[in-house]
């Protein structure tokens, strides 16, 4: 099982390159006026959370490792509220300080994971 975790964090982690850099790429376009998300910035966003899910799972289930409950609810409120910014998007442009918001959202769910011990 320690090699599905494995897997599933390797996922992870290429959900937040996808999600993050999605959003680095049209930064230019988004300082010019409104901007749809990027097709991979919900494939990016998707990705981690469906992937943090299966590994919460992984880790209590399988693993039988405990938790940090509030950590993971805050970490999944955050990716959520990103996912909800970039379908908006998708339906009609982000103002700037919307498609920010998602960059934002996006770095502060890995202070929560890196700095939240």
């Amino acid at each position: 099982m320690e090699f599905v975790r494995l897997l599933l964090l390797f996922f992870h982690f290429v959900g937040l390159a996808v999600l993050i850099g999605g959003f680095l790429a049209q930064l230019p376009e988004a300082r010019r006026g409104p901007v749809r998300p990027a097709t991979g910035m919900l494939h990016g966003a998707l990705t981690q959370l469906v992937t943090g899910v299966a590994l919460v799972g992984v880790l209590q289930g399988a693993l039988d490792a405990e938790v940090d409950n509030v950590k993971i609810t805050v970490k999944l409120g955050v990716v959520l509220a990103a996912l909800v910014l970039i379908l908006l998007g998708r339906r009609r442009p982000l103002a700037t300080p919307v498609f920010m918001a998602i960059g934002a959202l996006a770095v502060l769910n890995v202070g929560v994971a890196v700095f939240w011990t």
